[in-house]
């Protein structure tokens, strides 16, 4: 079996359940056909953009893992940060997985965590999940203390310049967040 039969990210459990022994996947790693992403997390060279790499590989560990904050506002375009690490998010209460570097985890709230999500098709039917350009930019305002209120102001800006983008529909999605729903309303007075 080569690795082109195995999915762009897989884990060696993934590996073993399409019949590849352990001594096989080290096989592939010298011979290049797949690399090492963490312990036991691998992927097909060039059959994931470099930007998914790490969110496909914590997908592949946990599958409600989604990108968010930083991260989410880079792949929107609502920010110019060259983040180091990827933001990743999952349900407050998930263990977070061990050994992925290059990944800063965070826990939100199982009650509003799928509000936003979209899955994104990064390659070879590998899916990811991102949050939506409204759910991130409040979540920078929400975990504005963490992320700063400059970060916050610039991606709403750079939002609302965008055609098609109303405060309507950033308020309806505000709506699920209701701490979060009078800076919300204070920075679009401010900015409109």
């Amino acid at each position: 079996m080569s690795g082109r039969e195995l999915a762009p990210a897989f884990t060696l459990g993934d590996a073993r359940e399409a019949g590849l022994s352990k001594d096989q996947v080290y096989s592939l790693l010298d011979r290049d056909e797949i690399e090492r992403v963490e312990r036991g997390v691998y992927i097909r060279p060039d059959s994931i953009p470099p930007a998914f790499i790490n969110l496909a590989a914590a997908t592949t560990l946990h599958s409600e893992a989604t990108l968010c904050l930083t991260s989410a506002l880079v792949h929107h375009d609502l920010s110019d940060a060259i983040p180091f690490a990827s933001d990743i998010a999952l349900p407050r209460g998930t263990h977070h997985p061990a050994g992925l570097a290059n990944v800063n985890w965070h826990s939100f709230d199982p009650r509003t965590f799928q509000v936003g999500r979209e899955h994104v098709e990064v390659g070879e039917g590998t899916r990811v999940t991102i949050y939506s350009a409204e759910r991130t930019i409040i979540d920078c305002f929400r975990l504005m203390h963490q992320e700063g209120s400059d970060v916050a102001y610039k991606a709403l800006r750079r939002w609302l310049r965008r055609r098609g983008n109303t405060p309507a529909a950033l308020l309806k999605v505000a709506g699920s967040f209701p701490k979060a729903l009078p800076r919300i309303r204070h920075a679009l007075e401010v900015l409109l």
